[in-house]
């Protein structure tokens, strides 16, 4: 999803891999961007790590504030993230394993 100056976010594939980084960034005005995992392989899980701003996050007043969420998704999930003025969000979404999957809960 794009809009020139307002913001844009983008997904890529590893070479070779089914994990995927989706990446985002905002103008002036904050945004917030709506994520369908549709491009996900169906009936696979993922283990979905979220680096994003803080619900206080703010580049002239709280610059530094962030927030990680880390859970499983599928093609079937999707996710709202919410972007403070000038901000921006990293997401990795790498196949889940019973290794990995341990401790992790399902996306809320």
């Amino acid at each position: 999803e794009a809009e020139p100056f307002e913001y844009v976010t983008t997904a890529r594939r590893v070479k070779d891999s089914g994990d995927w980084f989706v990446g985002s960034t905002a103008g002036a005005e904050g945004h917030v961007s709506k994520i369908s995992f549709d491009f996900l392989e169906p009936g696979k899980q993922y283990i979905a790590t979220l680096y994003a701003d803080a619900k206080d996050a703010d580049f002239e007043k709280n610059a530094t504030a962030y927030q990680i969420k880390k859970g499983i998704v599928t093609s079937k999930n999707k996710m709202n993230v919410k972007l403070a003025r000038s901000g921006g969000f990293a997401l990795s979404l790498i196949e889940a394993t019973p290794e990995n999957m341990e401790g992790v809960k399902k996306w809320k």
